[in-house]
């Protein structure tokens, strides 16, 4: 059962940081999880909300903002945000990557990204799974290039976004774990998808989501898997 850390090791980490990734490589993490947004100058940033309230000394929304000016804020007052390029360069092909598209506008730039890294510096698809809740975006992944792995999201309807990820040839499913259970989680392995619930935090949860025999865990807390 693959361990995937929800925005870096999140539990001991500032969320969506290079520490955070570094921590879930060190907890021999099989993959972690991150959120993306583009800049003004179309670089792409990771965190998770749209803005740069919550995470750092700034305000503000990312996009308005050029990479050089988001470089200057501070996260947890000494950390800086990261562009994906960077955690990409950090994590180096020691696991998976899950890249979590927050709008469609993220697409065209992932897609490429993710095609320099492969044609350039010996990744391969496998190390990639692109995700989203904004099913159009996947849409556009999959136009862009039908290689990218992708994780239909959906906090809703399982069986919606099983019709969805037949329709778009996905190759994994990440519902809300209180959307499944042993029956579901089966029919969705039977129709050739991977399982990749979020976010189990719980010790209880954990072994719950577990009896169901999920392919994978999205959780705060990598090592409780």
């Amino acid at each position: 059962m693959l361990k995937i850390a929800h925005r870096g090791a999140k539990a001991y980490e500032p969320e969506n940081t290079l520490q955070a990734f570094q921590k879930a490589l060190d907890l021999h993490s099989d993959g972690i999880e991150l959120d993306v947004h583009l800049s003004a100058d179309e670089h792409i940033i990771v965190m998770h909300d749209e803005t740069i309230d919550k995470m750092t000394n700034g305000k503000g929304d990312i996009n308005k903002y050029t990479l050089a000016e988001l470089k200057s804020f501070r996260i947890a007052e000494k950390l800086q945000i990261p562009t994906l390029n960077e955690v990409f360069d950090l994590v180096d092909k020691k696991c998976f990557i899950n890249v979590e598209l927050k709008n469609a506008d993220t697409s065209k730039n992932v897609v490429s990204l993710i095609e320099e890294y492969i044609n350039e510096k010996g990744w391969n698809y496998e190390h990639f799974i692109i995700s989203s809740f904004d099913w159009n975006a996947l849409t556009a992944v999959q136009k862009l290039n039908p290689n990218i792995p992708i994780g239909v999201l959906t906090e809703e309807n399982v069986d919606d976004a099983l019709a969805f990820a037949e329709k778009i040839k996905a190759k994994a499913i990440h519902p809300d774990f209180h959307l499944l259970n042993k029956e579901n989680v089966q029919q969705i392995q039977e129709k050739g998808f991977l399982v990749f619930p979020w976010t189990v935090n719980s010790d209880e949860d954990i072994q719950k989501v577990k009896s169901y025999k999920v392919n994978g865990i999205i959780s705060d807390n990598p090592d409780k898997i």
